[in-house]
């Protein structure tokens, strides 16, 4: 079942490092951390609301929770335990770097009833870890990864690709680790430049290019894919839009519907490979696809049909919307079926 997430962020709250791209207060939006009380308040102002289907889920975001003394880890987590105590909510999961968990901070997590760990490794090369002023190495991300699974708590990890000295092989290596590690989920975020971070200051000096937008979306779209083919879940792509944010991005690739692209980005891949084998098509093709996959078959604005029609002399390109798998499409040309879908893409 599906969880509705109760969000309490504390920006920058115990994180001993300042990461080049990191400013917790544009991606939160707000700065000061909340104490006991005011996370007990906003659980309650969260239940009160009327209810939709799905169960709650308590989620602490922002900062690296688990390098705050452990007493206050207690205070921010007891009302949250409380709640879960009464069966008011289904899970409680903390956002920590990798360097912060160890089997103590795990068993302290859990007697505290957190069942999930999401972990920023951001990447998997210590070169791309220095570069970010990370403070930690893979070794740390694959060491946090094995004290949760043998807590018995689930891991999340958080990935960004286009961080300083990251090329596609860097990406590529970091997709491996990624896959051997076996995650319970994953998030991607792009690395975007925020005003006032260090990033912002290396991109003025000409030392750091943000990846441009497709760049960004090509190499989401293959760490999503490899991901999702060995049945990792990839829950979020892209952050999530707010004033905040919108107004603090610099440069690089932010856009609000980035998951969107990616998945649009996809479907042009699919099919125009399979345009690129079939060669021209003047009399035009039939794209069945799944109702839900309507808008990333079209691509914005309509981009995957015309990109197709320019690149492969592709003919008028009806599309219905009745086939029964996601992220699958049927191409009849003529009396020829064909079928392709992510799980052809790429290669790891």
């Amino acid at each position: 079942m599906k969880h509705r997430i109760i969000p309490i962020f504390i920006p920058h709250h115990g994180c001993p490092h300042q990461c080049v791209f990191c400013d917790q207060r544009a991606i939160t939006g707000t700065a000061r951390p909340p104490g006991g009380a005011e996370v007990a308040a906003l659980i309650r102002e969260r239940l009160a609301a009327p209810r939709r289907e799905g169960a709650w889920e308590v989620a602490y975001y922002g900062g690296s929770f688990t390098c705050l003394p452990p007493e206050r880890q207690r205070e921010l987590l007891a009302p949250a335990a409380a709640a879960l105590g009464r069966g008011d909510i289904a899970a409680i999961r903390v956002s920590t770097r990798p360097d912060a968990v160890d089997p103590a901070t795990v068993a302290r997590l859990a007697a505290c009833g957190v069942a999930t760990v999401e972990l920023g490794a951001q990447s998997l090369d210590d070169r791309v870890l220095a570069a970010a002023a990370r403070g930690h190495t893979a070794a740390a991300t694959c060491a946090a990864v094995a004290a949760l699974r043998a807590g018995g708590l689930k891991c999340g990890l958080q990935l960004m690709p286009g961080l300083p000295g990251e090329d596609w092989p860097s990406l590529i290596a970091t997709t491996r680790k990624t896959l051997a590690l076996a995650p319970d989920f994953v998030r991607i975020y792009p690395a975007v430049v925020l005003a006032g971070t260090e990033l912002a200051a290396l991109t003025a000096a000409g030392r750091y290019r943000p990846l441009a937008l497709d760049a960004a979306v090509a190499r989401a779209a293959y760490l999503k894919t490899a991901c999702e083919q060995r049945a990792i879940p990839v829950i979020r792509v892209g952050l999530q839009a707010s004033e905040e944010l919108g107004g603090a991005v610099v440069a690089g690739p932010y856009h609000p519907a980035f998951g969107a692209l990616v998945e649009a980005y996809l479907f042009r891949v699919m099919i125009g490979g399979l345009l690129e084998r079939l060669g021209p098509t003047p009399d035009g093709v039939l794209l069945r696809h799944h109702p839900r996959d309507a808008s990333a078959v079209r691509g914005l604005k309509n981009a995957n049909l015309l990109a197709w029609r320019q690149n492969h002399r592709l003919g008028p390109c009806r599309l219905s919307a009745d086939w029964p798998r996601r992220r699958e499409v049927a191409l009849i040309d003529h009396d020829m079926t064909y079928i392709v879908n992510n799980a052809m893409l790429f290669g790891t």
